[in-house]
């Protein structure tokens, strides 16, 4: 069973420590780490989210994201994602936060109030490097950044909703 530490809605720790369903079936707020792994070409890795997942089957979604356990930092928990989720072992120095943000979401049963930093992460990468979780991913590709930009305007289905967070993406890509 996952652990996780709850946290106010500024993200301080409140020293309480709850089951990853008991996080979900209240609405406590926790933070998960975010990665997105961006090519030379500009192309961003996505992941089509395992049939088995509870939250948002089939979609396709960040490189790799989870929750921070209990007691563990936010960029050991992306470093850990990021090899669990797809095999891929990165050095934390790696990793460039590029923002925050604060997402909920609520279906019967289930309330996810997150506190995310986004990360990226500037590697050029083999496709048959990966290797995926089963539990967790079903397919990885990469997409040019500005066609996952069109396909977030236009509100495509087959994507995971992260508003506030393509936001920060697209407005990073866009600068750098």
């Amino acid at each position: 069973m996952e652990y996780i530490d709850i946290c106010d809605s500024d993200g301080n720790l409140l020293g309480k420590i709850e089951s990853k369903e008991e996080v979900h079936k209240n609405g406590y707020w926790h933070k998960a780490a975010h990665v997105w792994i961006l090519n030379s070409k500009k192309e961003l890795l996505i992941q089509k989210r395992s049939p088995l997942k509870d939250n948002h089957p089939n979609e396709w979604d960040i490189s790799a994201a989870g929750h921070v356990s209990a007691g563990e930092d936010l960029i050991t928990t992306a470093v850990r994602e990021t090899e669990e989720e797809i095999g891929l072992k990165f050095k934390k120095d790696d990793f460039i936060q590029i923002g925050i943000v604060k997402q909920t979401s609520e279906r019967e049963g289930y309330i996810n109030k997150e506190i995310n930093p986004i990360y990226i992460i500037k590697k050029d990468l083999n496709l048959n490097d990966i290797k995926k979780q089963p539990e967790e991913v079903s397919e990885v590709k990469f997409i040019p950044y500005k066609e996952l930009e069109y396909f977030i305007e236009k509100e495509d289905p087959s994507f995971v909703k992260h508003p506030k967070e393509y936001k920060i993406l697209f407005d990073y890509l866009n600068k750098n």
